[in-house]
Parts: structure tokens; C-alpha cells; sequence
């Protein structure tokens, strides 16, 4: 019985039945093809102008709901007032954003920011740059969105608080500095970034992606016979 149990092949070390296998052609050609399209999506000149495109405004949505974020969370001593609202004696930025200084206003939430970089629109490739820090040359040039002076979340929350800056009136594209904007004003939005639509952020913290009737609409629901713009 042990001269048995001494010569069965099943109890050899696992090692020793194993086999050397090589890939097969067809399986050479699968990890081709994956390859191929891993680094088709990767590879910033195999991606598609439109899937481009869309996740430029899906990147743009996610930055305006961190900077909605950051206003809603901004010191709460203020007596759930944003940063517009607040003198600058007393640590906000209203008088500031009332001077057209946007930057002012961001550099108020810069402990609520964390970086600079979601103020720029990814599909903003014309006007503004990304700044590195909230300190050094932090000025207008390295914003894409505009402030609302109006926004109050907690008696009007339908009030535009932020937004792509990239609008017009009459054809007329916006110049930086407070804007004051009638209801029935005919705006619409510019090419240049999102393909004549642009995103809005609200001041109850949502966001949303509008076309010109719209913006034209979210303009008539803020409850104001003129809306205020601070545009950077």
C-alpha cells in the first residue's frame, strides 16, 4: 500500500503537471485591438470632436456645482448671505463684485475653492487661462464664469448665482464689469464654447444647461425687473 501511495502520478508537485502555453493568433489580436482602443480614447487626437465637446460641458456643469457648492458652505456666521451680500469690512465681497472685481469675490472662497482651475471653463480656449494659486496675478483673466450680485439662496433660490460668461445681447457680446440685464432683454448664447447653449448655476446650488430661450426664461423666473451680472 505505501509502494502505491509512493508512485501515484496524482501526487506529483502541482509545478510539474503544469504546461507552457503560448498565446494563440487570435488572442495576440484581441489585446491588439483593446490596446487600440484604450489608446484611442486616451490619445486626445483619437477622440471625436463631439465626444470632446460633451465632456468639456460635463466638466463645465461639475465646476459650477463646486463653485455653487462653495458659496453655500462659506462661513455661516453671515447669516446664510453669500459673499455679494457681505460688506468686505465685514469679510465678504460686496463691494467688490459691485466694482466688476469677480476675482475679489472667488478670492473671498479661496479656503471653499481649493484651487482656481474649476473657474475655467474647459471649452473656454479664447479669453481665459487657469491660474495656479488665489495669491499671485489672480485677476479676471483666469475666471470663465460670472457672478450674479442678486443671488439669495434663502428667500429666492430661482436667482442666477453663476454662470458661463460667454453671452450676448442683440449679437453684441458682454464686456467685463457689472452688467445689468432687463428681464425681456433678448439674450442668447455665443459659439464659442458649448455650441450656442452655456450653463447656468442657481443660487440654491443647482445647475443647469440652457439654450437661448432658456437663459431667456431663467432671467423672467429670478423675480427681478433687472438682474445684475458681474462679468470677469
Amino acid at each position: 500500500m505505501l509502494k502505491n501511495f509512493l508512485t501515484t502520478p496524482d501526487m506529483r508537485p502541482r509545478w510539474q503537471k503544469q504546461r507552457n502555453r503560448a498565446m494563440t493568433l487570435i488572442e495576440v489580436l484581441v489585446i491588439i485591438a483593446i490596446c487600440a482602443f484604450i489608446m484611442f480614447i486616451v490619445v486626445p487626437g483619437g477622440v471625436s470632436p463631439r465626444a470632446k465637446a460633451r465632456a468639456q460641458r460635463i466638466n463645465c456643469v461639475i465646476n459650477l456645482k463646486q463653485v455653487g457648492l462653495a458659496f453655500r458652505i462659506w462661513p455661516p456666521a453671515q447669516d446664510d448671505k453669500y459673499p455679494m451680500s457681505v460688506s468686505v469690512t465685514n469679510g465678504g465681497a460686496m463691494e467688490l463684485i459691485a466694482a466688476g472685481n469677480v476675482a475679489g469675490c472667488f478670492q473671498i472662497m479661496s479656503n471653499e475653492l481649493s484651487t482656481p482651475k474649476i473657474l475655467i471653463c474647459p471649452a473656454d480656449q479664447e479669453h481665459h487661462t487657469a491660474a495656479t494659486n488665489f495669491t499671485t496675478d489672480f485677476n479676471n483673466l483666469h475666471i470663465s464664469y460670472f457672478v450674479g450680485l442678486d443671488a439669495d439662496e434663502e428667500h429666492h433660490p430661482q436667482r442666477i448665482m453663476t454662470g458661463d460668461d460667454n453671452f450676448q445681447i442683440n449679437g453684441a457680446g458682454v464686456p467685463s464689469g457689472v452688467l445689468q440685464i432687463q428681464t425681456n432683454a433678448p439674450v442668447s448664447w455665443t459659439a464659442a464654447r458649448h455650441k450656442f447653449v452655456g450653463n447656468i448655476g442657481y443660487a440654491d446650488g443647482s445647475v443647469a444647461q440652457v439654450s437661448d430661450s432658456g437663459l431667456q426664461s431663467a432671467l423672467q423666473q429670478t423675480g427681478l425687473a433687472t438682474n445684475r451680472f458681474a462679468i470677469p
